[in-house]
C-alpha cells in the first residue's frame, strides 16, 4: 500500500500541473478577451468624444459662419444734398454704438460727386477689403458706383432719399445763404445775399436756374459722362434702371418716417430702434434750413416749364411710385399709426424627412 501511494503521487502531481496549466490558459484567454473588450470600449469612447468635438466645432462653425455673413455687410448711402440727408445720417450715428457697426463719411474734395478712375478703384478696394470696419455704413455726396465693374463679386447695399425737385432747390438756395439750425454759426458761401428765391427767379439768376435742378438723376445714374449731360433722357433711364436693380430701398423726404420704418424692417442689423428714436427721441437728428420762404405759384410755374424739371420730376414720381408700392406691401395704418406687417410666408412639404 505504501508503495502504491508513492506511485500515485507523481500522477496527482501531473494532473495538478495540467489543471494549473489549463487554468492559466483560461485566465490568460479571459484577460486577453477583457483587454480586447477594453480596447473596443476605449475606441468607442474615443469615437464618441471625437464626434462630440466635431459636432461642437460644426455648431461653432455654423454660428461663426452666420456671424461672418451678418457682419460682412456694407451699406452705402450716396446722399443727395438737401433731401434730409443729414437728419437721416444722424440717426445712423445715434444707433451705431448700440447696434455695433461703423459709420464712415466719404469726404470728397469740394464735395465733387464724381470720383477719378483711380479713386474709384481705391474706394471699391477700401470698402470691400477693410474688414475691421465691417459691418459699415458709408455716406457721402457721391454718385452711384457699380462695384461689379471692378471685378467685385459681393456688392454693397445701396440706399438713398430723394425730394421734390423744386423743394430741394429752394432748400439749397436758402441753405447757401442762411445755413441751418444744425451749425448756425458756420459762414455760408452766399451769406449776405438777401435776395429771395422768387426774386432770383424773376431776375433769371443762376442760383435758381432750371439747370440747378439737375442733380438727383445724375446721382443715381453714376459715373458716366452722359449722366452729367443736363437734360439727358438716357441719364434718366439709366437712373431708373439703377434704382430698380441696384438699390435696396429709396425713400422720399416727404415720407421720411415711413422710409425709416421700412429700413428697420429690412436691415435690423443697422436700424434696429430707428423708428422709435425718430418718433420719440430728442429730435437731435432733425435739421431745418433757416429763413426759408416758400416760392410763389408763379415761380413754381416758371420752373415747371423747363424740360429739365420735367425729367427730374419724372424721376421723382418714379421713385415715389416705387417706394409707395414697397410700403403698401409691408406697412399698414391703424388709428393713425403705422405698423409693419408680420411674416406672411412659411415652409411646408419639406423632403426628405429627417429622423
Amino acid at each position: 500500500m505504501g508503495s502504491l501511494r508513492i506511485m500515485m503521487a507523481p500522477k496527482f502531481q501531473l494532473l495538478a500541473l495540467l489543471a494549473f496549466a489549463v487554468a492559466m490558459l483560461f485566465l490568460e484567454n479571459q484577460i486577453h478577451q477583457l483587454e480586447e473588450s477594453r480596447g473596443k470600449l476605449e475606441r468607442a469612447i474615443a469615437r464618441l468624444e471625437l464626434r462630440d468635438i466635431e459636432e461642437r466645432r460644426t455648431q461653432e462653425g455654423v454660428r461663426e459662419s452666420r456671424e461672418d455673413v451678418e457682419n460682412d455687410v456694407v451699406v452705402i448711402y450716396n446722399r443727395v444734398p438737401k433731401t434730409a440727408s443729414t437728419s437721416f445720417t444722424n440717426l445712423a450715428y445715434d444707433l451705431c454704438s448700440r447696434n455695433h457697426y461703423h459709420v464712415l463719411h466719404i469726404n470728397t474734395s469740394k464735395n465733387n460727386p464724381v470720383m477719378s478712375l483711380q479713386d474709384q478703384v481705391r474706394f471699391v478696394k477700401n470698402v470691400t477689403m477693410w474688414k475691421e470696419m465691417k459691418p459699415a455704413l458709408y455716406h457721402g455726396h457721391v454718385s452711384f458706383l457699380d462695384f461689379s465693374r471692378f471685378g467685385m463679386m459681393k456688392k454693397p447695399i445701396y440706399i438713398n432719399i430723394v425730394r421734390d425737385p423744386i423743394e430741394r432747390l429752394v432748400s439749397y438756395y436758402y441753405f447757401l445763404r442762411f445755413g441751418d439750425d444744425y451749425r448756425p454759426g458756420l459762414k455760408r458761401r452766399k451769406q449776405g445775399d438777401k435776395k429771395t428765391f422768387d426774386e432770383c427767379v424773376a431776375a433769371g439768376g443762376s442760383d435758381c436756374a432750371p439747370e440747378k435742378l439737375w442733380l438727383q438723376i445724375p446721382f443715381f445714374c453714376g459715373h458716366y459722362s452722359e449722366c452729367w449731360n443736363i437734360g439727358s433722357r438716357w441719364a434718366l433711364e439709366q437712373a431708373k434702371y439703377n434704382l430698380i436693380n441696384e438699390y435696396l430701398l429709396v425713400g422720399v423726404t416727404e415720407e421720411l418716417e415711413d422710409f425709416v420704418m421700412m429700413l428697420e424692417a429690412a436691415l435690423p442689423r443697422f436700424f434696429r430702434g430707428a423708428t422709435e428714436l425718430y418718433r420719440t427721441g430728442k429730435k437731435s437728428h432733425l435739421r431745418k434750413t433757416s429763413e426759408k420762404k416758400p416760392p410763389t405759384k408763379e415761380s413754381i410755374a416758371r420752373l415747371q416749364q423747363s424740360a429739365i424739371w420735367k425729367l427730374e420730376n419724372e424721376f421723382y414720381e418714379f421713385v415715389l411710385e416705387q417706394f409707395q408700392f414697397v410700403r403698401a406691401h409691408g406697412v399698414r395704418e391703424k388709428d393713425g399709426e403705422l405698423y409693419l406687417l408680420p411674416q406672411n410666408f412659411f415652409y411646408e412639404k419639406i423632403y426628405p424627412k429627417t429622423t
